[in-house]
């Protein structure tokens, strides 16, 4: 799960220069408190539907000014401080490429994930 490999790549396509003018990258990692309560975190067991994540990869990429959408999800037994989700937006604009972005990440973390977090005893 490489950010740099994955925005090398997206600059290598043709049009990437005339296309693009921000990129913006979420990397999420497994936290060691949980969420809800801020409890010691061990482990995490992480299931991707990578099927719907990339229907959305593609939904986004569709969206007005979006020149590429890049999409990988790490599933299974994680650790705190393993990587888990690596997104890329690619565009034209800061407004089109945040709101991208942030609505990508929203619905990849509602519609194609789910988590089972271990906690400490």
């Amino acid at each position: 799960m490489s950010a740099d490999a994955a925005i090398a790549a997206i600059k290598q396509e043709p049009g990437f220069a005339e296309n693009v003018g921000m990129i913006l990258v979420h990397n999420g990692v497994v936290r060691a408190t949980s969420r809800k309560d801020k409890r010691a975190v061990t482990a995490v067991d992480v299931t991707p539907d990578q099927d719907r994540i990339e229907a959305l990869r593609q939904e986004f990429e569709s969206y007005p000014g979006i020149f590429r959408v890049y999409a990988e999800a790490r599933g299974g037994h994680l650790v705190p401080g393993d990587d888990v989700l690596l997104l890329v937006v690619a565009g034209d604009i800061r407004e089109n490429v945040k709101a991208a972005l942030a609505e990508f990440l929203d619905r990849v973390k509602s519609e194609a994930v789910s988590k089972v977090e271990h906690m400490a005893e």
